[in-house]
C-alpha cells in the first residue's frame, strides 16, 4: 500500500493548460492595451498568474495534502474569477458587449479550446492581431472554459477526499495493514 499516491502531473490537466493560455494571452493583452503604469495592468497579470500557479501548486501538494490541493485549486478558481471581472470591466469601459454564450465567436473559441495539444499558439494570431474588445472576449471565453473545468475538478477532489481521506488516514490504514500482516505470520 502506498502512503503517498502519485501526484503532480499538472501539465496534463486541461484546466492548467487553459489557465496557461489565459495567462499568456493576458500578458499580451496588457502589453497591447493596458498602460504599464496602470494598477489594472499589474492586477490582471497577477490574477492570471495566480490562476495558473495555484493549479500547479495544488497538484504538487496533492500527495501529502488533499486539503491543500482543494484549497489551492479553489484559489486558482477565485483568481480567474477576479480576472474575468477585469475583462468585463474593460468591455463595459469601452461600451462593448460581452459575447453571448451561444454566439458563433464563443462556439469557435470553444472548438479551438477542444483541440488536443492546447497551447497559446492556437490563439496567438487572434490575440496579437485583433482589436482590444475582440481579444478581451476571446480571453473571457477561455476563462469561462477554465473555470468550468476547475469547478469539475474541485467537485472531484471533494469526492476523492470523502472516499480516500487525507494523508493521516492513509498512513493509519497502511500502519494497521502492516501490523495485521505481521501478526498473521
Amino acid at each position: 500500500m502506498r502512503i503517498l499516491p502519485p501526484h503532480g502531473g499538472y501539465e496534463n490537466l486541461l484546466s492548467f493548460q487553459k489557465s496557461r493560455i489565459a495567462f499568456d494571452a493576458t500578458m499580451k493583452f496588457c502589453e497591447r492595451f493596458v498602460s504599464l503604469r496602470s494598477r489594472t495592468h499589474d492586477q490582471m497579470v497577477q490574477a492570471a498568474r495566480s490562476g495558473k500557479q495555484n493549479i500547479l501548486e495544488g497538484s504538487r501538494a496533492s500527495g501529502t495534502s488533499k486539503e491543500t490541493e482543494i484549497k489551492l485549486t479553489n484559489v486558482a478558481r477565485a483568481s480567474l474569477e477576479e480576472l474575468l471581472e477585469d475583462y468585463r470591466d474593460f468591455l463595459r469601459g469601452c461600451g462593448v458587449p460581452q459575447w453571448e454564450r451561444d454566439s458563433k465567436e464563443v462556439l469557435y473559441i470553444c472548438k479551438l479550446g477542444s483541440k488536443r495539444d492546447l497551447s497559446y499558439e492556437l490563439f496567438r494570431e487572434f490575440i496579437e492581431t485583433r482589436s482590444a474588445p475582440v481579444v478581451a472576449n476571446i480571453i473571457i471565453s477561455l476563462i469561462h472554459q477554465t473555470n468550468y473545468l476547475l469547478d469539475q475538478q474541485i467537485r472531484q477532489l471533494e469526492q476523492d477526499f470523502l472516499a480516500e481521506g487525507g494523508l493521516r488516514e492513509r498512513m493509519t490504514r497502511a500502519r494497521l495493514a502492516t501490523r495485521q500482516k505481521q501478526a498473521s505470520r
